[in-house]
């Protein structure tokens, strides 16, 4: 009885490789028996992709159906033995699977690498530096380069010489018995660890590994407007990645120091001035300060305690150069905890 590939993957007669890849995916995901899934069903969705993600055997399929395999010894469809698979496909699918079975991006027999640690770091900056950045000197200790063997791991001069199991791949392939069949996979070289190459004499530094411990400085531009507990990523700064391969990256925590005066909500700032009685009643003009330097800031009469007064665009910059916050200025009046027989005296005549 001849198969509905179309109807197995949920796509039009008319569907793009695109889409017939979408939804191979998306069935396969589901199906998959790792995933507590239908394994026949999940050989039927791979043998339905097969078929309409070649063009020639789609061609074949929309004029004969699934019955046009008969016969051809070429098309592994029917999973008795050895198959043909979209490797790249299910290695990107199932992630640890595709490691297990070797036919990730890796599995085509490249070397594999090891990509150096990721670092963290807490940077200390005071308010006014994170408010409107600077350039700063890190220092930390990391592994990077071996500076003598250049990271290959070999003494300078040492004779190198190609892997003759894997011919310098640094893989081999071999045949391994599935739930889907017998697949050719390919595993790391037990010869060269996946080197792909061997050398008479180790580095003397760093003793073979490629690597070596030091302390670095580096010169980092922290941006205006960073908040507190905000990080940022400093792309291949972290540790030198083995024999080549490539570095980690930094990430820098940033802890700012509170300031005695100014306090931040997001890119606002907010402060408090004291004014005395007759400042409030009279009004008054006083001189505050804000991030940006000092201002003159008008006190209307019968001013109250507890007043906030807005200062637009005086407060943080905001990343990216969008701007910056506005300062909010809470006023707060002395009443005076003694009165001398005079001032008593006035404010009684005052009767207010």
């Amino acid at each position: 009885m001849s198969k509905d590939y179309y109807n197995i993957l949920g796509v039009a007669k008319n569907a793009t490789p695109a889409e017939l890849k979408t939804a191979f995916r998306k069935k396969a995901h589901e199906y998959h028996p790792d995933k507590g899934g239908d394994a026949e069903k999940f050989k039927e969705i791979n043998e339905a992709y097969q078929v309409l993600n070649n063009p020639d055997k789609r061609q074949q399929y929309d004029r004969f159906g699934s019955d046009f395999q008969n016969g051809q010894a070429g098309f592994n469809g029917g999973f008795n033995g050895g198959f043909n698979m979209d490797f790249e496909d299910l290695g990107d699918l199932f992630g640890g699977f595709g490691d297990i079975f070797g036919f990730g991006g890796e599995g085509r027999g490249a070397k594999r690498q090891t990509r150096g640690r990721d670092l963290e770091m807490v940077v200390n900056l005071d308010f006014m530096s994170a408010v409107f950045g600077l350039e700063k000197e890190i220092s930390f200790a990391k592994n990077i380069t071996c500076r003598h063997c250049q990271g290959n791991g070999a003494e300078p001069g040492s004779k190198i010489e190609t892997c003759s199991t894997c011919q310098g791949s640094g893989r081999v392939s071999r045949v391994q018995r599935t739930i889907l069949g017998n697949i050719q996979t390919q595993v790391t070289c037990s010869t060269c660890q996946g080197e792909g190459r061997s050398f008479s004499q180790s580095c003397s530094r760093c003793k073979g590994t490629g690597l070596e411990h030091d302390n670095v400085k580096l010169k980092v531009k922290i941006p205006a407007g960073i908040d507190d507990g905000e990080s940022i990523r400093l792309s291949g700064q972290g540790e030198a990645g083995a024999k080549g391969s490539p570095a980690g990256d930094l990430y820098l925590r940033i802890k700012i120091t509170p300031h005695q005066k100014f306090r931040r909500e997001a890119y606002n700032v907010r402060s408090e001035e004291t004014i005395g009685i007759r400042q409030a009643i009279l009004g008054d003009k006083i001189e505050i300060a804000t991030v940006h330097g000092p201002l003159q800031l008008k006190i209307p009469e019968g001013t109250q305690s507890g007043t906030v007064f807005k200062l637009k665009d005086k407060g943080i910059p905001q990343l990216h150069g969008r701007g910056n916050g506005d300062h909010y200025i809470k006023i707060v009046v002395k009443i005076p905890a003694k009165l001398s027989k005079k001032q008593r005296q006035l404010l009684e005549e005052l009767d207010i």
